[in-house]
């Protein structure tokens, strides 16, 4: 399951989803984070790093993949921010920079304002992430033997750069501001400890100094305290949008763990992740696909490992933007999206891919676990039990008719109106959107 946020804020007024005098202030992933960011002045990413990529698709421009950059970065009047939250590559982060200025270029994308770094901000206090924390990951994963054991990481340092941040011995980016008084000696200090734990690692530290020392001078103007920024810019007027990476069951705290990231991308890893308060939110999105996805290892209760499965993969294009691995595809499973309505309290969804299950005789929705020969009342946190209950499911049939240029709701095959409205009544709360088809205009908004 793929699951995003969005929030909304008390403020001045502006237009807003559903109609109220609020300024929006807002968090989602994906699609939706593109088509809500035209609607925005300033779109911040608040978690993880470069271990979870989107794909937006422009109609006439191409497709352009996402790794660290907001996606809002595709439209010239938005400002950028990767917050504090978020664990930072700089040499990819400047990689996908140029690659993505020279895709808008070469397409004529916004060709009014090409220049994307003068658009990027990027918090004094997000932990810098270094190539040693990817050898770290990688040695790590290869530790736990086969493939079934691991964890399933992309192998990008992410769970070592949380690691070091929460044993306090991190490198801050704001440490590139103070290069000799700050970040040499923060940097040693963050070697030392990984040499001591790790033996065999090994890092030429006046090598890398050097390397930083260069891409201190790249990136300096763009650092800034994003906190005080973000806090100032929507208290004079300004829309913000916050874009979250991976998935609510992904959660440290709240996912399949011990299957998860290790970052929080759920509502927590808002306020932690950007420095807003909790009371500016009034509103909540969640993303939801037409079936259910994961990528690496971990439970999966309603996972198809046959010829309907590996379809759904090949309809659905699912691998994973950054890493390229194939996702493991299942049926949409409403218990595990009603656990996390019980986590987030959702006003309402958008149900993506709905034109991946064209072409299906029959569609299943998981409605209940049992165990033991009794029904669960709610997503277990035991791997035990996950792995021996029964799922319950129900049958619908499925529509044959292409959807994929459809441009409203009730314009719908029946049988695909009666599974949007099935999966509505079964998870408790409404869904807004419908997608029916990767272009940035298939998503169908229901009143």
């Amino acid at each position: 399951m793929s699951l995003a946020l969005n929030g909304e804020m008390k403020g001045k007024v502006s237009t807003c989803p559903f109609g109220e005098t609020e300024q929006r202030f807002s968090f989602s992933l994906g699609k939706l984070v593109d088509i809500l960011s035209a609607q925005h002045d300033i779109v911040v990413r608040f978690n993880g790093g470069s271990n979870a990529g989107h794909t937006i698709i422009v109609p006439g421009h191409g497709k352009f993949a996402f790794h660290l950059l907001p996606s809002g970065i595709l439209y010239p009047n938005v400002t950028c921010v990767i917050g504090n939250g978020v664990v930072l590559h700089v040499p990819s982060l400047l990689k996908e920079l140029d690659t993505v200025e020279k895709q808008m270029i070469a397409t004529s994308l916004n060709k009014e304002n090409p220049n994307l770094s003068a658009r990027l901000k990027i918090s004094d206090r997000a932990h810098l992430l270094f190539d040693f924390h990817m050898e770290i990951d990688g040695s790590s994963e290869e530790q736990l033997g086969k493939s079934s054991q691991q964890i399933g990481t992309t192998r990008k340092g992410i769970g070592p750069c949380y690691m070091t941040k929460a044993q306090r011995t991190g490198v801050r980016a704001g440490d590139l501001l103070h290069f000799d008084s700050c970040f040499v000696p923060s940097f040693t200090r963050l070697v030392a400890s990984l040499t001591a734990m790790y033996p065999n690692l090994k890092v030429d530290i006046e090598s890398e100094i050097e390397r930083y020392r260069k891409i201190a001078a790249q990136i300096s103007s763009n650092i800034i305290d994003t906190v005080e920024y973000v806090n100032e810019q929507n208290n004079q007027g300004k829309t913000v949008l916050l874009e979250g990476a991976n998935a609510v069951m992904l959660d440290l705290d709240l996912g399949t763990y011990p299957y998860v990231t290790s970052s929080s991308p759920s509502i927590g890893g808002v306020f932690t992740g950007t420095g807003l308060r909790p009371s500016r939110i009034s509103n909540i999105y969640g993303v939801i696909k037409a079936y259910t996805t994961r990528v690496g290892g971990g439970p999966f209760p309603t996972e198809l490992l046959n010829a309907t499965g590996e379809n759904i993969r090949k309809a659905g294009h699912e691998f994973g933007t950054t890493t390229g691995r194939p996702r493991r595809c299942g049926w949409f499973d409403a218990v595990v999206v009603k656990y996390a309505n019980l986590t987030h309290g959702f006003t309402c969804y958008n149900l993506t891919k709905m034109d991946v299950l064209t072409g299906l005789d029959e569609i299943k929705i998981a409605v209940a676990y049992k165990f033991e020969g009794k029904t669960l009342t709610s997503f277990p946190a035991c791997l035990e039990v996950l792995s021996k209950m029964e799922v319950v499911y129900e049958s619908m049939d499925g529509w044959k008719e292409d959807i994929s240029n459809v441009k409203k709701f009730e314009d719908l095959p029946a049988n695909a109106r009666a599974y949007v409205e099935r999966l509505e009544k079964l998870i408790g709360v409404p869904i807004r959107w419908v997608g029916v088809g990767p272009d940035r205009d298939a998503n169908l908004e229901r009143n």
